[in-house]
């Protein structure tokens, strides 16, 4: 189970910072390995507060292992030939981090595996990434011998959709009922720099996709837009930001509000702080009544969604009714120039063979 991750304390921040701006996938920076440090170093105190103002860490790898250990159990029911399932979490710029799930799996003497991505909607800076760094330990050898099958997107399985929707309609039901066809959702998603989008990156159509794909499961019954938040630096990225969309709503005179992540499968910083403390809080001031959908963390309906699209795989991929990876993930974005990338989709495209 592959994603971003988080720290799960507060000392771990500094490190996690690192390694993010490390990742050229993700925040493509000039001189990279020299200017990463610096900005993580100076960025420290001020994350560190809100981990600390969030609980002391962020949650993430809990729910992970939680969603993991309860798809894993429904797995050996729904695919008995090819239980017993586990689950193993590898993150990309905290812990478990990829090397060490890798040794992990070659100490298990694992030999059948799927890379399974933990971000519902597909970008080069995330699940690339992810697959690149998988790719990386594979290839050197960390792993062991081990087939290899990838689920890359699953943004608008019909699980997922109504997961997500069962919780909008729970913070919509808070609302007085004379008012409640009028409340907005703002559906928010981690922006990418438009350098990423404009090499062609399908982050921002895949997620309109899942955005669509509740709306309809909705039958539209209120007013939406899709906003997104945490930039960081000062390069362009995808807007209009979350904040200024709240802003921007209450100088239109909407009195009503509930904020909606959509490419989030679990509470981390983004939704604990940004969206609950930071942008809730701006609109209260703004004279806003404001809800926040929950994160799908430990929802029933989104762990049998987990378990029901990695079945699915399993079925046709024994059958042969798919391949290793799927014809999307085989297309390299029009602008690319990630010789990794390349190399990353080939090896995956012959079930993790050299």
């Amino acid at each position: 189970m592959m994603n971003m991750g988080g720290p799960s304390t507060v000392p771990e921040t500094h490190d996690f910072l690192k390694n993010l701006f490390l990742d050229g996938d993700l925040i493509p920076l000039p001189f990279q390995r020299f200017l990463a440090p610096i900005i993580a170093r100076r960025r420290t105190p001020q994350i560190e507060k809100q981990y600390a103002d969030i609980g002391g860490g962020s949650p993430i790898l809990r729910y992970t292992q939680l969603q993991g250990a309860g798809m894993a159990a429904l797995l050996d029911e729904l695919s008995p030939e090819t239980a017993p399932h586990k689950s193993y979490v590898a993150f990309r710029y905290a812990k478990p981090l990829t090397d060490e799930t890798a040794r992990q799996l070659k100490a298990d003497g694992v030999k059948r595996a799927i890379a399974f991505t933990q971000y519902p909607q597909y970008s080069c800076s995330t699940t690339g990434s992810s697959l690149n760094e998988l790719f990386r330990q594979g290839k050197a050898g960390e792993m062991g011998d081990i087939e290899w099958s990838v689920i890359d997107r699953w943004g608008t399985h019909p699980g997922f959709i109504e997961a997500v929707s069962q919780h909008i309609e729970a913070a919509l039901a808070k609302f007085d009922p004379a008012v409640r066809s009028d409340v907005v959702l703002l559906f928010s998603a981690h922006s990418l720099p438009m350098s990423v989008v404009n090499r062609g990156d399908p982050y921002v159509l895949e997620v309109s996709a899942s955005v669509n794909a509740v709306m309809d499961r909705l039958g539209h019954s209120n007013p939406f837009r899709l906003v997104w938040q945490s930039q960081v630096g000062p390069t362009p990225w995808m807007g209009m930001q979350t904040g200024e969309a709240v802003k921007g709503l209450a100088r239109l005179g909407k009195k009503h509000l509930v904020m909606v992540p959509i490419a989030f499968t679990s509470d981390h910083i983004e939704t604990l702080y940004e969206l609950d403390l930071e942008y809730a809080h701006e609109a209260r001031e703004l004279g806003m009544e404001v809800q926040r959908a929950e994160s799908l963390n430990d929802s029933p309906v989104f762990i049998r969604a987990l378990a029901d699209i990695t079945a699915q795989h399993i079925r046709d991929y024994s059958s042969g009714k798919v391949g290793p990876t799927t014809t999307q993930m085989g297309l390299r974005c029009p602008g690319c120039t990630n010789g990794t990338c390349g190399q990353q989709k080939n090896w995956f495209a012959r079930a993790g063979r050299i």
